[in-house]
């Protein structure tokens, strides 16, 4: 280990701590959103592009993780099917249209989660817009202060369009070390499942309080792990694609 890898791992764990802090208001509010979709039987969408997708990733059918989550997905988004075509596709103005109303997107009972570092492009803008335009809360995870320096290339980000941001306190360009000239060690991907995981906290204690019995995926790894997950697999198989 280097001399200053000690130093980089405390400033990037003062770093969540700090987005812990930050975010505590609007991750209750996120938390209480969520619950209402459960109790409604609704679904938690999860959406995002390029490396953003490791927090839909994170979302669904994970140990430990929401059974009640549909993860928004395009192939041509996944920098692994096409690094720079996936640039492009999300610039795409119309995708997320048609990716919403492909996924049978019913607006009011379903909630929107959208993870984008910069929150400027096409996309993500237009997922939270039109969910919100259908009656939907949407949840942004992003960074404002990413997107004051990035071009507007939607007109308007993400945080603006959305009910309650969740905010990465990412700067632009994502790197985070060296610390007076960031060049590498992006931070948005730990960020993202980070504050991911707070709101997973915060709903369970909401749903204990309100004696609602959280739909959350056991390990298939462990023993009656299968079992366990056969009545979320009973309830959300056919409305979730890709669950079965």
């Amino acid at each position: 280990m280097s001399e200053t890898a000690p130093g980089h791992a405390e400033h990037t764990l003062e770093h969540l701590r700090k987005i812990g802090a930050h975010n505590a208001e609007n991750l209750r509010t996120a938390a209480e959103r969520l619950l209402t979709a459960i109790r409604a039987d609704g679904l938690v969408c999860t959406a995002g592009a390029g490396h953003s997708l490791a927090g839909v990733m994170e979302s669904f059918y994970r140990a430990g993780g929401l059974a009640a989550v549909r993860p928004l997905y395009h192939p041509d988004l996944l920098p692994l099917h096409g690094a720079v075509p996936s640039t492009r596709t999300e610039r795409r103005t119309g995708l997320a249209e048609e990716i919403l109303t492909g996924a049978g997107f019913r607006g009011g009972a379903d909630v929107l989660v959208v993870f984008s570092n910069s929150g400027v492009n096409p996309y993500p803008v237009e997922l939270a817009r039109t969910a919100r335009a259908a009656g939907s809360s949407v949840i942004a995870i992003t960074s404002p202060m990413a997107s004051a320096e990035a071009p507007k290339r939607a007109g308007t980000t993400l945080a603006e369009e959305a009910e309650v941001v969740l905010d990465t306190l990412v700067p632009g360009g994502d790197a985070s070390y060296p610390v007076d000239a960031p060049v590498t060690a992006p931070l948005s991907s730990l960020s993202n499942a980070f504050l991911w995981n707070m709101l997973l906290v915060e709903l369970f204690d909401l749903a204990a309080a309100a004696g609602v019995d959280l739909p959350v995926w056991r390990s298939s790894n462990t023993v009656g792990g299968d079992e366990a997950n056969a009545a979320s697999l009973a309830h959300y198989g056919e409305r979730v694609p890709g669950l079965l």
